[in-house]
């Protein structure tokens, strides 16, 4: 891929980045601020920087929309159409998006060709559920006088808060379940990342989706999360972040009793036992911590391996973390790119710091990778206490925190230990004991011998703080709807 020979995406030469009933106009306030390469420092584009009253307009064209039915009485068959028309657009600007998608959030090439590519899947599986949402007919009590059915119905208008971590990727999996249960939007991308979001808009509109059905408000999450958590004209707010900012959106969206989606924080345990297969184990492990740099809720960021294998496990992590390619995620080779902003690798460097002065040794990384971007050696500590914040609290970097049990049961009582419950994992050769441990730890999503590897038919969420509701699948769809229930009597 020639990416200096490549042209960067519209968006990141304008400040228009709001789209309202399809057309894409500035911020009423008239201000803009930087999208920012955390690889090089240097200026992507700029954003508009979206008020409240920008959110109001959004909600009046969502509302229109949605009450004159544009998008949901198009006939099924052309609405699945268009989904699919997205999926292949999207693969049609493959590699423009692939690179804005790394210049914006960091992300090395190599994956983000995959969000990029399951962005594409996920149009074209939800697009496949249009024209099968439907309810139940059956009997009721009262006899046979009496036809009792139950309806399916779109929520209504959606506010879709999409996280910095996998922007594309993730505006997708809200935005296509949404369209195919008949929802109008607004989508409200993450500050540093908004101008891929911005791309699948267009997208969306060239490929037929009616004007108002999606809109797009960019800027700071105190400010316009704020405002559409609050807006009454807002039927449902499907968001994805920390732990902290979800809590926010609880207590702000209360006014009007806003069905909320939460995909929140994660610290995901992982178990490895003493027969575990290292050649399963160790890029199981990396994987499911350092991709991304460590970014992602579902991280497996907590391990507990068994004694008789924690000194050789720990040694093989750290001779394969230490070899692995860091730098500019456009880059050919690159494996591990830069942390998301200055913010978020001073905060991941508090906490390994943290680790160590809790009594942790660092087996590999603990630095910065040279002096310009915000780069982040993936980092071991090992032997760290149970009840160190690095095992309790979610870093959000590449940061892998080790310790080493004796008990099988003590282990899985610390995997739970903990105000998260989003994924989990455990490395054996045993059957017995991994579908123990599996049924055992409180998770939304586990893995066997594995980790990260999903579906888009599978539900994904987690048990306590880390959200409520799940993404995925039916389930997915079914968060964007409500259920009528309809009795009529024949005679």
């Amino acid at each position: 891929m020639d990416v200096e020979a490549m042209e960067k995406p519209a968006a990141s030469s304008q400040a228009a980045t709001i789209l309202i009933d399809g057309k894409w106009v500035g911020s009423q306030s008239g201000e803009s601020f930087p999208s920012v390469n955390p690889a090089t420092g240097e200026t992507v584009g700029d954003v508009s920087a979206g008020t409240a009253a920008d959110v109001d307009a959004a909600v009046r064209a969502a509302r229109a929309s949605f009450e004159d039915r544009r998008w949901i009485d198009m006939p099924y068959p052309q609405r699945a159409k268009i989904m699919f028309d997205i999926a292949d657009r999207i693969e049609a600007a493959m590699e423009e998006l692939i690179v804005n998608e790394t210049r914006e959030n960091g992300m090395p090439l190599m994956g983000a060709r995959g969000t990029i590519g399951n962005g594409a899947q996920e149009f074209r599986y939800f697009g496949g559920w249009i024209g099968k949402v439907h309810g139940q007919t059956g009997e009721i009590a009262a006899g046979p006088a009496y036809h009792a059915y139950t309806l399916k119905e779109p929520v209504g208008v959606a506010a879709l808060i999409i996280p910095w971590n996998g922007p594309f990727m993730l505006a997708c999996h809200k935005l296509a379940p949404a369209l195919a249960a008949g929802c109008s939007v607004i989508l409200k991308p993450a500050e540093d990342t908004s101008l891929n979001t911005l791309n699948l808009a267009r997208i969306c509109l060239e490929a037929g989706v009616p004007p108002g059905v999606i809109n797009v408000v960019t800027g700071l999450g105190p400010v316009v999360g704020q405002a559409l958590a609050e807006h009454p004209d807002i039927d449902k707010v499907s968001f994805t972040g920390s732990t902290a900012t979800g809590r926010k959106l609880i207590q702000a969206s209360a006014g009007n009793f806003k069905r909320l989606s939460l995909e929140l924080g994660g610290k995901s345990p992982v178990i490895v036992l003493d027969d575990a297969d290292l050649s399963l184990t160790v890029p199981g492990i990396l994987g499911g911590i350092m991709a991304n740099s460590g970014q992602a809720c579902i991280a497996g960021s907590r391990l507990y391996a068994q004694r008789g294998i924690y000194d050789k496990l720990i040694q093989a992590l750290s001779d394969a973390a230490s070899k692995m390619v860091v730098g500019n995620g456009l880059d050919q080779g690159v494996q591990m790119g830069p942390v998301i902003s200055q913010r978020q690798f001073d905060r991941i460097m508090g906490y390994i710091d943290s680790g160590v002065s809790e009594g942790g040794e660092i087996a590999t990384g603990g630095k910065r990778r040279g002096d310009t971007g915000f780069f982040i050696e993936p980092t071991i500590l090992s032997n760290v206490p149970a009840d160190s914040k690095v095992v309790r609290e979610e870093i959000f970097g590449p940061v892998l925190s080790a310790l080493p049990f004796d008990d099988l049961d003590w282990a899985i009582k610390e995997a739970n230990n903990s105000r998260y419950g989003l994924a989990g994992a455990v490395y054996t050769t045993s059957f017995a004991k991994a579908h123990i441990v599996a049924r055992s730890v409180k998770a939304g999503t586990f893995w066997i011998n594995a980790h990260r590897p999903t579906d888009f038919w599978m539900p994904f969420g987690g048990y306590k703080e880390s959200g409520w509701g799940r993404e995925g699948g039916a389930m997915g769809v079914d968060a964007f709807l409500e259920t009528k229930s309809v009795v009529a009597r024949l005679y």
